[in-house]
């Protein structure tokens, strides 16, 4: 696992890199924004939806959740290690840093809110 920062994600997402982004917030702070392109798998879920709705393990994987202080995405990370996923990678800052750095969320009904 690697952790990357506001910037290299939002260079991946900009260029069009072909991986797997996957918020791990409940489903109700997926909705009121999440970042371009995200798919939402809680990560208390994340050990049965991951290989079932991403079976290619060899993909690149980022996963996040609301902040630097928010430990699903760690705990999503380690869990896909476990299961084998190869190129797993975690975005520390959140949605925090996402929207600290001037960027917008999907479905965000409010810029503040997570």
């Amino acid at each position: 696992m690697t952790e990357i920062d506001v910037a290299t994600l939002s260079g991946w997402i900009r260029d069009k890199r072909d991986f797997d982004l996957i918020d791990t917030l409940p489903p109700g702070a997926f909705e009121k924004g999440h970042l371009p392109g995200a798919y939402n798998i809680r990560s208390d879920d994340i050990l049965t939806r991951a290989p079932e709705e991403f079976p290619d393990k060899s993909r690149e994987v980022v996963v996040y959740c609301a902040s630097p202080n928010c430990k699903r995405a760690g705990l999503s990370a380690a869990r896909l290690v476990d299961l084998g996923y190869q190129h797993v990678f975690e975005f520390t800052g959140g949605k925090r840093a996402w929207r600290d750095a001037g960027l917008s969320l999907v479905g965000s009904e409010h810029p503040d809110g997570d």
